[in-house]
């Protein structure tokens, strides 16, 4: 029984897949119409997400009302709905047609310019908006320097085989598995490549710190602070932006963060976790909310979930 359980499942992710592929031929402003009725559906269905998306906006702002949370939830399946079928366009659409549809606000040289005058590589900031994959897009097209990132590897094998090709499929990118050695990378960095950093998902306590995040300690990771210190690194924030109707993607390459990192990690993270407070205040619905940010939780303390 349970053979005919896997082998359905097998199919159904096939056929999912096939699904994905073909939607990649539709114009982006059609996908974005698709995403907004199967993001409301998704919000029905999607019980345990709506949970804790729900729950995590009732810690970050517990003076909103229900009726605003919930709102802006609904709001944010639809968001994360079109992140993932434009991920089709991502995946396997011409870098021309992806380039034309990225709009790059911003410093987006700063990383070749860096490199070339002062020999400082750039660690860009990438925090969990829902159009994360469009800024790795961004730096792999749109800009010189190459890139490297760390990637989390997925259970499925064909699917872990299309995140990595997905993102690889530009030619001047290397991802290096999270559970691997962090040697490879910094190698990589060492040698020129900027580095693609994800700073605020709960990986658990290694090599993390409990700071706040909209007031909730939350665990958060080290490593920007470390590795731009190790380095020598500047570190630029770059934030995504969906823009409505399926008008394209905005890419934000912000100034680098200025007197960063100094010799206090904990204090550095906590200045990432409000700087990331800030940004997600500007477009609340498109930030990442069915993680389980506060997962983690001090020695002691209950689940928040």
């Amino acid at each position: 029984m349970s053979t005919l359980s896997d082998l359905g499942k097998e199919a159904g992710i096939r056929l999912a897949l096939a699904v994905l592929w073909l939607l990649h031929w539709l114009p982006l402003p059609c996908l974005a119409a698709l995403a907004h009725g199967i993001g409301r559906l998704l919000y029905v269905l999607a019980r345990s997400r709506r949970r804790v998306g729900l729950r995590n906006l009732e810690l970050c702002f517990p003076d909103m009302p229900l009726a605003r949370r919930k709102a802006l939830l609904k709001a944010h399946f639809g968001w994360l709905t079109q992140s993932l079928l434009d991920r089709a366009v991502l995946w396997w659409a011409s870098p021309a047609r992806i380039k034309r549809l990225i709009q790059v606000e911003g410093d987006i040289d700063l990383a070749e310019r860096e490199m070339q005058t002062t020999g400082r590589p750039t660690m860009w900031l990438c925090p969990h908006f829902v159009g994360l994959d469009v800024a790795g897009a961004a730096i792999l097209l749109c800009q010189k320097r190459p890139g490297a990132s760390i990637y989390q590897t997925q259970s499925h094998p064909l699917m872990d085989k299309l995140m990595k090709r997905g993102r690889l499929r530009f030619g001047n990118a290397e991802i290096f598995p999270r559970q691997d050695s962090v040697k490879p990378l910094l190698r990589a960095i060492k040698a020129g490549r900027g580095f693609f950093n994800l700073p605020d998902m709960d990986f658990g306590l290694q090599d993390a710190a409990f700071v706040p995040f909209f007031g909730v300690p939350a665990a958060t990771l080290l490593a920007p602070s470390r590795m731009a210190r190790m380095l020598n690194m500047v570190v630029q924030p770059v934030i995504t932006e969906l823009l409505p109707g399926g008008r394209g993607w905005r890419v934000h390459f912000m100034p680098p963060l200025a007197d960063f990192p100094t010799t206090d990690a904990t204090s550095d993270t906590a200045r990432v976790n409000r700087f990331i407070e800030q940004e997600i205040l500007k477009q609340p619905e498109q930030y990442l909310w069915v993680h389980k940010r506060f997962k983690t939780r001090p020695e002691g303390e209950p689940s928040l979930y």
